[in-house]
Formats: C-alpha cells, sequence, structure tokens
C-alpha cells in the first residue's frame, strides 16, 4: 500500500514493452464498481475470494508486468501463482512514507480507521514475512525515485532470467 507498485509497474512493463495489469484495477473493471464497495458489501474475505481468481487469470497470461493488491500474498495460494509464474518483487517502504503517500487517499478501505498509522505498522508485521518469503528480489521504494527503482529492478531481472528486452 503506497509503495509504488502501479507507477514502477508502468514504468518496468514501458521498458519491457509488454502490456501492464493492476490486478485491483482489473478487478474493479471486472465488477463494475470500485474496491471499496467491494469491501463494504462482501468484507475483506469477499474481495480476497475475488482478488485470488483475479490472480489466477492474471499469471495465465505469459509477457506481463502485473502489480497485485499489498493484501494479496495473505493467501498461500496466490504466493504460490506468483512465484512459480513470475519474478516477484517485494517494493518495501517505510510506515512514515506509506502514511506520507496514503494520507489523502479515500480508496484504501484498510486505512479507514481511528490510527492508520497503527493499522500499518499491524499489517506490515503480518505481511513483511510473507513479502519476503515470495520475492525475487527486494528494494526500498521510499527513498529511491521510482525511474532509478525501475532501472535497478530490470537489471536484476535481466540478469536472473536473462531476459534481454531493451
Amino acid at each position: 500500500m503506497g509503495a509504488g507498485k502501479t507507477t514502477i509497474g508502468r514504468l518496468l512493463a514501458k521498458a519491457l514493452a509488454v502490456p501492464f495489469y493492476d490486478s485491483d484495477k482489473a478487478i474493479e473493471e471486472s465488477t463494475g464498481v470500485d474496491i471499496p464497495t467491494i469491501f463494504e458489501f462482501e468484507g475483506e474475505e469477499g474481495f480476497r475470494d475475488r482478488e485470488q481468481k483475479m490472480i489466477l487469470q492474471l499469471t495465465k497470461i505469459n509477457g506481463i508486468v502485473m502489480a497485485t493488491g499489498g493484501g494479496a500474498i495473505l493467501r498461500e495460494d496466490n504466493r504460490k501463482l506468483l512465484k512459480e509464474n513470475g519474478f516477484v518483487v517485494y517494493l518495501k517502504c517505510s510506515v512514515d512514507r506509506i502514511l506520507e503517500r496514503t494520507r489523502r487517499d479515500t480508496q484504501r478501505p484498510l486505512l479507514k480507521t481511528e490510527n492508520p498509522r497503527g493499522k500499518i505498522e499491524s499489517l506490515f508485521v503480518q505481511r513483511e514475512p510473507l513479502y519476503i518469503s515470495c520475492a525475487d528480489f527486494q528494494i526500498d521504494t521510499g527513498v529511491l525515485p521510482s525511474k532509478v527503482v525501475a532501472s535497478h529492478i530490470l537489471t536484476e531481472f535481466r540478469s536472473v532470467t536473462g531476459h534481454s528486452n531493451d
């Protein structure tokens, strides 16, 4: 959340000349409603069910860059799909930086709370071990410009996969 998945994903897709997919946007397009509405009517579990189905669909497409929602890794099936079908990058970001980037965003259901910092901190404690276990590469997006982050990811991706598409 607020780590730069969409921005960096678009930069990577452009550099690799492949399509970019944001799993949350794909869910919104397929349902015709936004994520907060899904949370309101179906709860987090209902959203996670939709998310899992979308990730299954998207991982079947070869040659794409995909950004998932921050909670996608909560389900083991999602972690397995991502690991088996792609090069997974964990975009790390400090709690302070995430708060700064999300403070005006009204489209984040998990942050509609009296204590957004506490919520982000608890999500971080819960999710970081899962991010680390799933990631092929980690990079801090809170201290580097997006273009520099994308460049580092491309370098690592190409060295690991032998993919050289300029």
